[in-house]
């Protein structure tokens, strides 16, 4: 049991359970019946997406200062109350129960998806 950072849309691993979707938006020309089947997310999980204007923000980095800006920026939205229990919460059920957790990012090292994994290991949860 374990949670899984994955790159929504892509193929379901084995056991991987299911998908949550830590993006602000769904899925451009999908049909909402179509985004489990389409390994998108089974559950929208917006809480622990960053802001819209922070993912502008992470969208246009073009070095590495502007990348860990923006990281940092997400670790403080991600120290809020509601999403920092929210974390606790996902932490806490990796340990007994498979699910993933994920965004549309192609490259995970310039996405929330990296900073995502390291809030989650900071609280103990088991990771794939």
């Amino acid at each position: 049991m374990a949670i899984s950072i994955v790159r929504l849309g892509s193929k379901r691993a084995t056991n991987e359970g299911p998908r949550l979707g830590t993006v602000r938006r769904p899925p451009r020309g999908v049909p909402k019946s179509e985004y489990a089947k389409r390994d998108y997310y089974d559950v929208w999980f917006p809480l622990l997406a960053p802001s819209s204007a922070l993912v502008k923000r992470g969208r246009s980095a073009t070095n590495e200062r502007q990348l860990h800006a923006f990281q940092q920026a997400y670790r403080r939205e991600m120290g809020r109350a509601d999403a920092a229990r929210a974390l606790d919460l996902l932490a806490t059920l990796s340990h007994g129960a498979a699910f993933a957790v994920g965004c549309y990012c192609e490259d995970e090292a310039r996405c929330h998806r990296a900073v995502l994994r390291e809030l989650l290991r900071e609280r103990g949860a088991a990771l794939r």
